[in-house]
């Protein structure tokens, strides 16, 4: 009778473990993993039923619009961004000072060329921190090339020329940050190769997928270029740039005019903005997550980077509304001057250098608005192991994109072989649409794809803070 008993006991037991066993396969997730999961949807319910993300970015992008660096804008941005932060009733907020360049556009760009007896008006925009045409412009044959290796092979062939960078994106490439990483260096490095052979100034075709009618700034450098050999450069729509291409084969003669009246005035004061929710346990270990508050000026600077700064701050609110106490200081950063410069994340790397601040983590937005896909990891073997796990739990959500790569150009000067680092990732198929153009408005920001970016955010620091302290991996 007792072996009965034995034998009942044990194949209950058998069943009993075996019920659990089917259901954690079924779920795929642990008991700690389930409370994770409950969270995670917390978190997205309450960022698409009660989300502020939204209306902080109409706010931004209406009331004060583009803000670059050293621009009234930008200093009514800084207020606004304080303002904001108090008012969602973080622990507390500061403004941290930064000199910023001050690159001003001027009056509107023109571009002209005839051919066949016909005048063309192309669509231009002067590149940061070019300098100005003469008043009376710049009219010189061109000369075409597609790398700054064949502009380079021309030597004192560019001398009185004006030299047209013309190299495409490339398509077949999914990322489109590839693409344009692919691309960039004609826009920043242009003049200074073009400069030191006597060319007189440098187009560049403007950094997109499409082929359209709008102008895509962005920065560029003189290198060591000395000042007299500093000759103006601009960006001309890609379409401009594919007739201009084509007129060329027909007429190789054919002389462009642009004129632009920008420059480049004394470097003016500014700010970070900063708050805090001071961490439950571990105060001194920091996660910062944030974006850049200075945009160029020619749009509104929506997706280029109001979405990462209310996406930013949204984090800190979901936390908030949902009780939600990081045990290690979160902290929201509005930087500035990442457009032209960086000197904000120079400015805050180097004062938490100069406290002997621990950070244990970031995480950036500034990769436009919209659908979420996951995010990039630079961090040490381990921890990338670490979030990588987590792709359980994030890819009900669309987040499948875990993997190694670079965070984001403002939270980057705090890397080091224990920081984790993330770089939040939307998809990017429209995002160079609008970067860097009149076309970067408040209308080409969707809501709910806004307030899915937020919650993916918040999800990730709510995981990192749980499971990342004092720069190892903590087991739950």
């Amino acid at each position: 009778m007792k072996k009965v008993l034995l034998l009942m006991a044990v194949s209950l037991a058998i069943i009993s473990c075996t019920k659990k066993t089917k259901k954690i396969a079924e779920t795929g997730l642990s008991t700690e993993e389930k409370k994770d999961s409950t969270t995670i949807k917390t978190l997205f319910n309450s960022a698409l039923t009660d989300g502020k993300s939204y209306e902080w970015l109409r706010d931004l992008t209406q009331n004060i619009g583009g803000r670059l660096s050293g621009s009234l804008d930008a200093a009514e941005a800084v207020e606004w961004g304080a303002k904001l932060m108090k008012n969602v009733g973080l622990d507390s907020v500061w403004l941290q000072p930064v000199m910023v360049p001050h690159w001003v556009r001027g009056e509107k760009e023109i571009a002209t060329y005839t051919t066949n007896k016909t005048q063309k008006n192309v669509p231009i925009c002067a590149l940061g921190f070019s300098v100005a045409t003469p008043k009376t412009g710049v009219l010189a044959e061109v000369i075409e090339v597609s790398s700054l290796e064949e502009a380079t092979k021309l030597g004192d062939k560019m001398k009185g020329k004006i030299v047209f960078f013309n190299r495409p994106f490339d398509n077949t490439l999914i990322n489109t940050f590839k693409a344009y990483g692919g691309c960039v260096d004609q826009r920043v490095q242009g003049a200074a190769i073009c400069g030191k052979f006597g060319a007189k100034g440098v187009i560049v075709r403007s950094m997109t997928n499409s082929i359209d009618d709008f102008p895509h700034t962005g920065t560029m450098s003189y290198g060591n270029l000395p000042k007299n050999q500093y000759i103006p450069a601009a960006a001309i729509s890609s379409r401009a740039a594919t007739i201009l291409s084509d007129d060329l084969k027909e007429n190789p003669n054919l002389k462009f005019y642009f004129k632009q009246s920008c420059k480049t005035l004394p470097d003016t004061p500014s700010f970070n903005v900063v708050g805090e929710i001071k961490g439950s346990e571990t105060p001194e270990n920091i996660f910062v997550v944030g974006g850049h508050l200075d945009s160029w000026d020619l749009g509104e600077g929506a997706h280029d980077d109001g979405t990462g700064i209310v996406q930013s701050l949204e984090v800190a609110y979901l936390f908030q509304k949902n009780n939600i106490k990081p045990k290690n200081t979160l902290r929201v950063v509005f930087f500035m001057n990442e457009e032209n410069g960086t000197r904000g994340a120079k400015k805050y790397a180097e004062v938490s250098k100069q406290n002997k601040e621990t950070h244990i983590g970031g995480l950036e937005s500034d990769a436009g608005g919209h659908t979420p896909r996951g995010f990039s990891i630079d961090a040490n073997t381990i921890n990338t192991k670490l979030l990588q796990s987590w792709k359980k739990l994030l890819s009900p959500y669309g987040l499948h994109d875990l993997d190694k790569g670079g965070s984001g150009a403002d939270i980057s000067p705090l890397k080091g072989e224990n920081v984790t680092l993330v770089g939040y990732r939307p998809d990017s198929q429209r995002y160079f649409d609008y970067h860097h153009t009149s076309r970067d408005t408040f209308d080409k920001v969707n809501k709910r794809e806004l307030e899915l970016g937020s919650a993916s955010m918040a999800s990730i620091i709510y995981l990192m803070d749980k499971y990342l302290y004092n720069n190892t991996l903590v087991k739950p």
